[in-house]
């Protein structure tokens, strides 16, 4: 089944680009970044930044949250078919115009890579590519629910995500 990402979440305020791969079944069935209940994303967000604040329960209200935060949200993957939800059974996808984003938001640092799926699609498409001069580039553990031998919970993950932080908070030399 073809599915497709959803536009990004970003404005002028935007330090760090947050990409996943491309939205699991939960997500899209509610239209909702990180919408499956049981993906720590919104959990790690306001761990970081929202003094333990559990996360608020309108959509809405989370994603303002991540733009007061300087964090923007979008999918390294524009469409692809798949499956489920798993990023392996991804096949055949279409890159979103990542660089297009970056020239019209100058002000984004850090791009951090929600999984390995989200980190190696991007390297396939944009390694060379001049939108990633004077960014860094963080590959971070998914936030996905599935267990890992090294990220069993939302606290290994909260740890993981720590220096998003401070990439957040710099201030932009443009």
């Amino acid at each position: 089944m073809r599915k497709h990402s959803f536009p990004p979440v970003i404005d002028e305020r935007a330090r760090v680009l947050i990409m996943g791969s491309l939205p699991g079944d939960a997500s899209l069935q509610v239209q909702e970044y990180y919408g499956n209940p049981r993906n720590y994303f919104w959990t790690v967000v306001y761990a970081l930044f929202g003094d333990g604040a559990s996360p608020d329960p309108d959509y809405g209200e989370r994603l303002a949250f991540a733009a007061r935060n300087r964090l923007a949200l979008w999918d390294v993957i524009a469409a692809g078919e798949r499956e489920g939800s798993l990023d392996a059974n991804i096949k055949g996808e279409k890159p979103n115009a990542i660089p297009e984003l970056l020239t019209a938001y100058p002000g984004i640092r850090c791009l951090v890579f929600n999984g390995s799926k989200a980190h190696d699609t991007f390297m396939k498409h944009f390694r060379h590519h001049s939108c990633t001069k004077g960014r860094v580039l963080l590959k971070l553990p998914s936030t996905s629910p599935i267990p890992t031998p090294k990220m069993r919970g939302a606290d290994d993950r909260i740890a993981a995500w720590r220096p998003i932080v401070d990439y957040a908070r710099v201030a932009s030399s443009s």
